[in-house]
C-alpha cells in the first residue's frame, strides 16, 4: 500500500502562484508515474500534469507555459510549481501515482483563484 500526503493548496489573487508538493510513503516497489490531476465544481476529474518515468511528461493544454512538475526520486515526491494562476485553475487537486500496477490517489487539496 501506497499513502500519498499532498500539501500547499490555497488561495490566491489571479495572477498569482502556488506550489504543491506530495510526497509518497509506504510500501513502494516501483512507481512508474507521478503526478497531478484536477476536479473543478460540477466537472470530471482532469490530468494536469504526469511524469512517467523515462518516457515522457505529459501537461494539459491549459496549463502549458504555466505549470512546471517535478520529481524528487530520492524522496518519492512529487511538486507543481503553479504561477499565473487563473480563476479557471479553481479546483481540487490531486496527486497521483502508479506504482506496482495500481493507481494511488491523495486525498485532494484545494486551490482557489479568485479576486
Amino acid at each position: 500500500q501506497v499513502q500519498l500526503m499532498e500539501s500547499g493548496g490555497g488561495s490566491v489573487q489571479p495572477g498569482g502562484s502556488l506550489r504543491l508538493s506530495c510526497a509518497a510513503s509506504g510500501i513502494i516497489r516501483s512507481i512508474s508515474a507521478m503526478g497531478w490531476y484536477r476536479q473543478a465544481a460540477g466537472k470530471e476529474r482532469e490530468l494536469v500534469a504526469v511524469m512517467t518515468f523515462g518516457i515522457t511528461t505529459k501537461y494539459a493544454d491549459s496549463v502549458k507555459g504555466r505549470f512546471t512538475i517535478s520529481r524528487d526520486s530520492a524522496e518519492n515526491t512529487v511538486s507543481l510549481q503553479m504561477t499565473s494562476l487563473t480563476p479557471d485553475d479553481t479546483a481540487i487537486y490531486y496527486c497521483y501515482v502508479y506504482e506496482t500496477l495500481r493507481d494511488y490517489w491523495g486525498q485532494g487539496t484545494q486551490v482557489t483563484v479568485s479576486s
